[in-house]
């Protein structure tokens, strides 16, 4: 994606236009169409915000960006420490094609992932210049003459990675988005279409699992951990959720029984004699995912049912899994890797739609609950960066645009 960026420009206020004074030197005329429509589509949420001078004159800034074919958004021209690269620019919006959609961004999340491309780390990686972020949830404003399957004032998620969703618009061919219902709660949307699919994909792909079969995780307080659980729970499957050892454990522990969870372990309590007294309870798992590698995954094989299988989505301690001879002798278990983006790349919209769809309904049926979030106004992105990049912070970072 190539970007022109440029920094807010100066507007002097005008004796026949109605003015919000701007903090960073800009005077513009609030947009009543936009305010509007955010109103509507955020509800209570976005009315307390609207309700802060701070917000108002975000919003301003915006509306001044869009009358120039531009919009904010959080742009690195290198890759690096996302606190030392990202910027706030004003990006060039392109033009609306027939088959295109324009959408306003009401949320969206800052995942590992998205660290890791800013990063340079990941698999892959944009052209530079580029626009953060590869999750969230608009609402369209407006669509091409050929676009049939949304309309203004729909909600839709991006398809794959790359949309560059830290921004306040975007504009995009209409099969790089997907519907969803603008009744289910804004942050679920704005979370739904990495972590909810990575665990929903991973719970019915790998194992022939029934009713009463058991699952172990690590990470499960990540966003794919805590969708697992509820995912789990909705299959009516046991879960066994293993998490790092920190001052809050009891908190965290409780909090993750309040979603669904059935048992909660530590790492080193994983490694202990007692374990035995908890496969007396419930039966040994026949599949594991593991997000984290290194001795946390070597420990988990070791609990797994014979013939069982560990699927590996992540590497937090950005160590090898390790996996001794004689598990894979004596226990056949099968060793398998899931990468979302490459499932999407894979199959196709069809099939992603219809997931799409049994995540909504699970949402809607009360059975999937967003991660534990923390909101961050889009122009206070430095501290949802940081939060987003401390290690032990349970919560995950929503841009709210």
């Amino acid at each position: 994606m190539t970007l022109q960026s440029t920094q807010p420009q100066r507007r002097e206020p005008s004796a026949q236009r109605t003015v919000l004074p701007s903090s960073e030197g800009v005077d513009v005329a609030p947009n009543d169409r936009t305010m509007a429509l955010r109103r509507i589509s955020v509800g209570t949420l976005g009315l307390r915000r609207l309700q802060s001078e701070s917000f108002r004159r975000a919003r301003a800034l915006a509306t001044s960006a869009r009358a120039r074919g531009q919009c904010e958004a959080l742009v690195y021209h290198k890759h690096g420490d996302p606190l030392n690269v990202i910027q706030l620019k004003n990006v060039k919006l392109s033009q609306l094609g027939d088959s295109d959609i324009r959408t306003q961004m009401l949320a969206a999340p800052i995942n590992p992932s998205d660290i890791n491309m800013v990063q340079g780390t990941y698999p892959i990686l944009p052209d530079l210049p580029a626009v953060g972020g590869n999750e969230g949830v608009g609402q369209v404003l407006e669509t091409g003459s050929k676009v049939t399957n949304v309309k203004p004032g729909d909600w839709v998620i991006p398809s794959d990675a790359g949309l560059g969703t830290w921004r306040m618009e975007a504009v995009g061919n209409m099969n790089t988005f997907i519907k969803v219902p603008n009744v289910i709660p804004l942050l679920c949307a704005a979370t739904l279409s990495v972590n909810p699919c990575t665990a929903y994909r991973m719970l019915y792909d790998f194992e022939s699992l029934k009713p009463g079969d058991s699952v172990i995780q690590n990470a499960a307080n990540s966003g794919v951990g805590q969708a697992a659980i509820q995912i789990a729970k909705a299959m009516r499957l046991k879960t066994i959720n293993i998490i790092r050892d920190r001052p809050d454990v009891q908190q965290l522990t409780d909090s993750l029984k309040a979603i669904g969870a059935d048992y909660v372990v530590t790492e080193e309590a994983l490694r202990k004699p007692e374990m035995k007294e908890l496969f007396k309870k419930v039966p040994r798992p026949r599949l594991a995912l593991n997000g984290v590698g290194g001795k946390s995954a070597t420990e988990m094989l070791r609990h797994l049912e014979k013939g069982g299988t560990i699927v590996t989505y992540g590497g937090m301690a950005k160590q090898p899994v390790t996996i001794p001879v004689s598990t894979l002798i004596f226990k056949d278990v099968k060793i398998r890797g899931f990468w979302m983006t490459q499932w999407k790349r894979d199959h196709g919209n069809d099939l992603l739609k219809e997931m799409i769809s049994q995540l909504c309904g699970f949402i809607q049926a009360g059975k999937l609950k967003a991660p534990n979030c923390t909101e961050v106004q889009f122009q206070d992105y430095q501290t949802a960066l940081k939060a987003a990049t401390t290690p032990f912070i349970s919560s995950k970072q929503i841009l709210i645009m």
